[in-house]
């Protein structure tokens, strides 16, 4: 089943998970996801875009634990999975709130592995280094895009969607008695 939802309008996507489990039995797993990265230097950079990030990096995710979350306490099973950032364990430049949201992230998925640990719900970190999506897009300021292109390049590349999503199978994948509880991985040649 395939539904667009808007990760920020918790009604919508807790009816579509609702939706999903009459028709295929209740969540075993969620895989937090969507992102924005609005990248700029903070004394320029318009607030309006930090509402933007923090509504869909931080409030969306939380939508999606809560969406999954008493299910899976009450039935003993589940795994969360949240997509963090290299972002929410170091700081970049132009990156303050971008970082501030990935951090965000990582405090809220380690909390949330330690209260519902007892409940043999895992509780999974993937944070990624430089990806090949079209997250950078999403930033407004072209001299920040062209220089984050150009380190990009210096690299010789950067990790593939594919590598992500191989990352998340093996942390899933593990019995449900073993929490892979954060996996960081980045292009050999990513040097932060």
């Amino acid at each position: 089943m395939c539904k667009a939802v808007d990760i920020t309008d918790r009604a919508a996507l807790l009816a579509a998970v609702q939706e999903a489990e009459a028709q295929f039995g209740p969540a075993d797993g969620i895989i937090n996801n969507a992102g924005m990265m609005l990248l700029g230097e903070m004394s320029k950079q318009n607030p309006a875009e930090w509402d933007s990030m923090f509504d869909v990096n931080v409030k969306g995710l939380l939508n999606g634990i809560h969406a999954v979350l008493a299910g899976m306490v009450a039935r003993k099973h589940g795994t969360i999975i949240n997509i963090s950032s290299i972002a929410g364990r170091k700081t970049f430049p132009s990156h303050v709130a971008y970082c501030g949201s990935k951090f965000a992230v990582h405090a809220i998925s380690e909390n949330l592995r330690e209260e519902v640990a007892g409940s043999d719900v895992r509780v999974i970190t993937i944070a990624p280094g430089a990806v090949e999506t079209e997250l950078l897009s999403h930033t407004t300021n072209e001299d920040i895009k062209a220089g984050y292109e150009e380190w990009k390049d210096g690299m010789g590349g950067v990790l593939a969607a594919t590598d992500i999503a191989e990352a998340i199978s093996y942390a899933y994948h593990q019995p449900q008695n073993v929490c892979v509880r954060e996996i960081v991985l980045a292009a050999t040649r990513q040097p932060a």
